[in-house]
């Protein structure tokens, strides 16, 4: 019942709410997107959704137009060349993320959810995540978002690997468990306490705190800890 029906209504209540909300927010950094970096403001990428099924992503614009042929690819690092100055902020604040309000809208993205992988990411899965990560909708927040909030440093730090092969030996497992995780504990509960978690790690980036709400939630692995 929560799946199919009360968490669409939640969904549709918060995009809503949070449209109206952050409508101020949007056209001041439409503008400022259109008259700065490369004069977009919009951003649209192919992801994998529900059931595994590609959609397009709406985000507001931080990165350069031809970012996913340049550098380390679909990875993004910590003071990436390809990020934008005002690009910089938005991700930053998350508020790069929140035209998905209207992925929401569509129905092709939850509020809370696994994050969409690109097809490139997606294929660095073990098989058994990739059959079972998107049977939930992914989402503009999740358990992955919360826990590797510093994924871009995460991935710098480690720049005596080869980042796609660091993703896929190291980050790629874990993040796919701890998805699966939320899957097998989908409720109101836990979706509530992700989105408050996702609030909370904005000010506090390194707080254990998603475990001790979770507390049986899979542990952090030794050498995925900053």
């Amino acid at each position: 019942m929560y799946e199919t029906f009360i968490k669409r209504v939640i969904d549709l209540f918060i995009s809503l709410l949070a449209f109206i909300i952050f409508l101020l927010a949007f056209i001041p950094v439409s503008i400022i997107l259109l008259l700065t970096g490369e004069h977009r403001v919009w951003y649209f990428q192919k992801r994998i959704g529900y059931k595994n099924r590609s959609f397009y992503i709406w985000k507001f614009a931080t990165m350069l137009k031809d970012s996913p042929n340049m550098g380390t690819g679909s990875l993004t690092l910590r003071n990436d060349p390809r990020v934008t100055a005002i690009g910089k902020i938005l991700r930053k604040t998350k508020i790069n993320e929140l035209p998905q309000i209207f992925n929401v809208l569509l129905g092709n993205m939850s509020i809370v959810g696994p994050r969409p992988q690109m097809e490139v990411d997606f294929l660095k899965f073990p098989k058994n995540i990739q059959k079972q990560i998107y049977n939930a909708k992914p989402g503009i927040t999740g358990i992955g978002s919360i826990v590797f909030r510093d994924e871009e440093l995460l991935i710098s730090k480690n720049s005596e690997m080869d980042p796609q092969e660091y993703y896929q030996k190291y980050i790629a497992p874990y993040k796919g468990e701890i998805e699966v995780w939320y899957q097998n504990h989908i409720s109101f509960y836990t979706d509530m306490m992700i989105i408050f978690l996702t609030a909370w790690i904005i000010f506090r980036p390194k707080s254990n705190l998603p475990y001790k709400i979770f507390k049986d939630l899979p542990q952090k692995p030794q050498h995925l800890k900053l």
